[in-house]
């Protein structure tokens, strides 16, 4: 089924659940968009210090519809979960927009923290973009895009909802713009300190090609098809990932801490740790590092890091060494797999692809951003080889678990099969596996119904 005939009926799907639960009021439009989540082939983490990354938009996806009220009342209704209902009163006081800070502190501790996710792009919205809360809104989700397995769940709700509240609102919001307002959505009200790949994704993913962004913020290159001879799956660990935990947060603060170190020794072009040459890290500045370090002597001597949605700890101890270097060789890797994509292909292309993923892999481990299943599954995919079409594996996004990227022939489907198998003999849980790609919001856009 190809990406047109899957919306197509993924939209008569979601509209069929509209009407049937009965969730909006008759008679009066209601806006409604789709975005993918996305499977991170190369780059990862290393986007918020400045690499390229290369993303694929996945065939799963969020939709959202909006609707405006007439009662003063944010209405959030994601199926599967109870309804959230937040008075506009508490996001936009006197009818002047709550801070964000404020805005975290409401959802960080209560019974519908999923909420933030969308409360957040609303409450952006009418903060960045004069978005009106005097008028009540209803928010409806269904996600396919599984929660906590590393493809970006959030940013695919977060990307839908905000196109389909803009739209009931007549608001016009590049591309662009939309991507990175979700974002701020993600930091600043949900909390969660993520890079901005995951919206962008969402946001401008091409079916069949891969996307291509150096994040210095947000600058989107050429996309990147997939040769024919070129497969990618992901298969799910079963070992929940969150942007948000500790782990990807703790080797955040560690490489903002490093580009601190180092900018007392060089200058760092763009401020972007990406934007060392390997050589120069090599001989110039690796020494510089120490492995780790407590964030109390950090502080003492260097006061603060650059990172604004990331604090140090006094009393936690941080690797530095590892996530600082881990963009300098990762912004390599990713610019030689484009390299390669785009200029041939064929059995020796696919091997010096997998060599690649299998090097990122190991550099999120020395990150500390690894994790027993994730490790598994990459083990098996070595073991079937290429022999069996399987050229390589990595963790993907921002790690701990979550899922692994898988690349092979096009036809090796039954050797990703043979790895879910294998993991699920080995540790009861069977992986669930992404295959196939779909177009983003910008590429669906709006459609307003009448239910």
């Amino acid at each position: 089924m190809g990406p047109a005939v899957m919306e197509a009926a993924g939209l008569a799907a979601f509209v069929e659940t509209l009407r049937a639960r009965a969730l909006f009021e008759r008679g009066a439009p209601v806006s409604i968009s789709r975005a993918p989540g996305r499977l991170d082939v190369i780059g990862g983490i290393a986007d918020y210090s400045g690499s390229l990354v290369l993303e694929r938009p996945i065939a799963e996806a969020a939709w959202a519809a909006a609707q405006r009220l007439d009662r003063p009342v944010l209405e959030i209704v994601s199926l599967g979960r109870p309804a959230c209902t937040i008075p506009l009163d508490a996001l936009a006081p006197g009818g002047v927009p709550a801070s964000y800070d404020d805005a975290r502190r409401r959802f960080e501790d209560g019974p519908h923290r999923w909420a933030a996710y969308i409360a957040g792009v609303v409450l952006v919205l009418a903060r960045e973009r004069s978005l009106p809360l005097t008028s009540g809104i209803r928010i409806a989700i269904a996600s396919e895009v599984p929660e906590g397995k590393g493809v970006s769940s959030s940013a695919a709700v977060e990307t839908a909802s905000m196109s389909a509240v803009a739209a009931a609102f007549g608001l016009r919001l590049e591309p662009r713009d939309l991507a990175v307002l979700c974002q701020t959505a993600e930091n600043l009200v949900a909390g969660a300190a993520c890079g901005v790949m995951d919206q962008m994704t969402c946001v401008f993913g091409e079916p069949g090609a891969l996307l291509a962004l150096l994040c210095q913020p947000a600058e989107l290159q050429a996309p990147v098809p997939l040769p024919d001879d070129v497969g990618l799956w992901g298969l799910d660990s079963g070992e929940r990932h969150a942007v948000g935990g500790s782990d990807y947060g703790a080797v955040r603060t560690g490489a903002f801490m490093g580009l601190r170190i180092l900018g007392e020794h060089a200058s760092v072009p763009g401020n972007y740790l990406a934007n060392i040459a390997p050589g120069q890290f090599d001989r110039e500045l690796a020494h510089r590092l120490p492995e780790e370090m407590t964030g109390a002597d950090f502080l003492a001597r260097y006061g603060s890091t650059a990172d604004p949605v990331t604090s140090v700890a006094p009393g936690r101890k941080y690797r530095v060494r590892a996530p600082t270097e881990h963009p300098v060789y990762e912004r390599s890797r990713v610019e030689t797999f484009r390299d390669l994509l785009l200029a041939r292909s064929g059995e020796t292309v696919r091997r010096r692809l997998g060599q690649l993923m299998y090097e990122s892999h190991a550099s999120y481990g020395r990150c500390g951003l690894g994790s027993a299943g994730t490790d598994r599954l990459v083990a098996l995919v070595r073991a079937e080889g290429p022999g069996a079409g399987l050229y390589g594996a990595r963790i993907t996004g921002g790690g701990s678990g979550g899922t692994v990227a898988v690349l092979g022939r096009s036809d090796a489907a039954p050797a990703v099969a043979r790895v879910a198998d294998a993991y699920e003999r080995q540790t009861g849980y069977r992986p669930q596996a992404f295959a196939g790609s779909s177009p983003g919001v910008a590429g669906f856009g709006s459609q307003s119904i009448v239910v």
